[in-house]
């Protein structure tokens, strides 16, 4: 079971390639005009895999229109194949959408802000950097991409931004350096980010390594950076003879939920927790995508988020799901 949303319909207003694998959707809502979000909001979008129906999860790009969502869907050979069903969609389709939500909490009453985009999750930073030019504030944009072509709205941000923009491309050996970035921060500087696994952890242990406040580093995360490849793998039920088979474009949630086995979620993105079930045994390996659990926490294998997290081999949870007598 989910907490209540609103889903409504919209079609497809115009689509273009801003990046060789990424493709920006413009959707237009039935109800107009848009009413005001929080920035580096994001929708959920129905989309069909296989040709069967699935949620997935994307943000908005730039600032708040008035007649339209802008979104930017990466091209991932590796995922569960929401992003194979997003490019397939043509001008004037029909699909639904939930209401705007916004995990991410920013403290807008600071005077120094340091931005990182890794590859597409510049999505929600892209409107986090707009609403912060217009403030009287400091604030400085790193994009890390593997090259210039890949970096999606370069234009866009170098003429918003000018020089409080500065692009770390790989092939140019201009990677980021997490410790260094943060240990030049002012002391009451925020950082705000988003990207795969391996930069939001790498920039958790370089955001406590320069002895800042845990709660000023703030972060967005996509369910499908995994450490590990995106595979089947099966599920095991404590006292149960149940066991079930999570397929490559399914999430260990929806097979639960599937079956019967009531999990309570919410953000379904491995950001609030609230779906974490225990971990009673594990048969191969655990590939932890949430953002809830500490390294620590992972490290113990003790809980997972079936939202985002997948696994290599057999993992048996118990979800405290009991059949009434």
């Amino acid at each position: 079971m989910r907490f209540a949303e609103q889903w409504s319909w919209c079609t497809v207003d115009a689509i273009r390639d801003v990046a060789p694998t990424i493709r920006e959707i413009a959707l237009r809502p039935d109800q107009r005009p848009i009413a005001p979000y929080p920035v580096g909001s994001h929708i959920n979008v129905a989309v069909l895999v296989d040709g069967q129906p699935v949620r997935r999860c994307y943000s908005l790009v730039g600032e708040r229109a008035s007649n339209f969502y802008r979104i930017a869907v990466r091209l991932a050979p590796n995922s569960r194949g929401g992003s194979r069903g997003m490019w397939n969609l043509q001008p004037r389709a029909r699909i639904e959408i939930s209401t705007p939500a916004s995990l991410i909490e920013i403290d807008w009453s600071r005077r120094n802000y340091c931005l990182i985009a890794g590859g597409i999750g510049i999505t929600p930073i892209s409107a986090i950097a707009a609403a912060l030019r217009r403030r009287n504030v400091d604030l400085h944009l790193h994009y890390a991409v593997k090259s210039r072509s890949d970096a999606a709205f370069l234009d866009e941000l170098s003429a918003l931004l000018g020089d409080r923009l500065t692009v770390h491309a790989g092939n140019e050996g201009a990677r980021i350096d997490l410790d260094a970035t943060f240990r030049a921060l002012p002391d009451d500087a925020i950082a705000v980010m988003c990207g795969p696994m391996r930069m939001l952890e790498a920039a958790r242990r370089a955001w406590n390594a320069a002895g800042r406040a845990p709660a000023d580093l703030r972060y967005e995360t996509f369910g499908s950076s995994g450490l590990k490849p995106t595979a089947e793998f099966r599920v095991r039920l404590k006292d149960s003879d149940t066991e079930l088979v999570v397929s490559q474009t399914s999430s260990m949630l929806d097979a639960l939920n599937g079956a019967g086995f009531e999990v309570m979620s919410d953000c379904q993105r491995g950001e609030c927790g609230v779906c974490a079930v225990d971990v009673v045994a594990i048969d191969g390996e655990i590939d932890h995508r949430d953002v809830f659990f500490s390294d620590t926490q992972k490290q113990d294998n003790r809980k997972i988020c079936p939202c985002v997290s997948r696994a290599i081999g057999v993992v048996t949870i118990d979800t405290l799901y009991r059949v009434d007598a």
